[in-house]
């Protein structure tokens, strides 16, 4: 079976196909402020058949002393290749990812999706409305933990969709700098998290989460374009650590700019920009 092309799948479409026996579901459920919450939300009720993912142990790499890579580095690509593959999910599976966007903490899915497609995966998607949409469509909820039959899944990773920090200080005239974190991280007002306030100098802020609307649904193409306001422009995305900048990229691919040399992530992200302090830091609004 091939799912539509498109970075999202609707509720209606998964309830139908829940049950296909090349569809995997991945429970992305998670909270910075407590790491325990998904996996408790997930053991209470969660998708029949469908796998949590942990945003730690799963879905990131170790960290490294010196901060480098950030707070959730990207995982080695044959560590997360193996996990898939222990999971039920090989190179010929239909991946649907889901969290909870009511929330407030709707990107974990969206990471999972970019880190797949990251692998070379195209038919992976995120549920739009996550799980309550699922709820909403009159979805089933089970507590049971599935037994998975082991797959092979062989990565091709696509370097072309990572940015590095050399690569974000080297950009070239025309590229748009993007900082997804709340206004007030961007202007370096408040800093919850990281060492130093502040954003990257030229970066520009457009929030992760003007990507959703008040209904935790994804906004339309045209809502996402005018909202990301990037035209053709190449861009490179950013936010704390890696992951709540992927809804802009998959907002990106939405408005018609697919993931790739002219939709990158720089996946350390501002916590691995401010390990090095020779560079430097800018405040305010640009």
């Amino acid at each position: 079976m091939t799912k539509p092309s498109s970075p999202l799948t609707s509720a209606a479409w998964l309830l139908e196909h829940v049950n296909d026996p090349t569809v995997r579901v991945l429970d992305c459920r998670y909270a910075l402020s407590d790491p325990l919450v998904g996996r408790i939300a997930y053991l209470g009720g969660h998708i029949p058949g469908a796998v949590y993912a942990d945003l730690e142990t799963d879905l990131s790499g170790p960290l490294q002393e010196s901060g480098a890579g950030g707070r959730h580095p990207l995982p080695d690509p044959g560590t997360l290749a193996a996990w898939l593959g222990s999971v039920g999910i090989g190179n010929d599976s239909v991946v649907v990812c889901y969290d909870d966007p009511s929330t407030g903490q709707g990107f974990y899915a969206a990471r999972a999706w970019w880190l797949l497609r990251w692998l070379g995966h195209a038919q992976v998607s995120v549920l739009d409305g996550g799980y309550p949409a699922w709820v909403a469509a009159g979805g089933q909820s089970s507590a049971d933990e599935p037994g998975p039959v082991p797959a092979t899944f062989t990565p091709d990773v696509q370097t072309e969709m990572v940015a590095t920090a050399a690569d974000v200080q080297a950009l070239p005239p025309g590229t748009l700098l993007i900082d997804s974190r709340a206004p007030a991280r961007y202007r370096g007002e408040v800093e919850p998290i990281d060492a130093k306030a502040g954003h990257i100098p030229g970066a520009v802020n457009r929030e992760w989460a003007g990507a959703l609307d008040a209904g935790g649904q994804w906004r339309p193409a045209n809502e996402q374009a005018a909202r990301l306001d990037a035209g053709n422009a190449p861009t490179v995305t950013y936010c704390g650590s890696g992951v709540s900048a992927t809804p802009n990229l998959l907002a990106r691919e939405l408005a018609g700019v697919p993931l790739g040399p002219d939709n990158r992530l720089y996946a350390g992200s501002w916590s691995d920009w401010i390990s090095h302090d020779a560079r430097p830091v800018a405040t305010g609004d640009e």
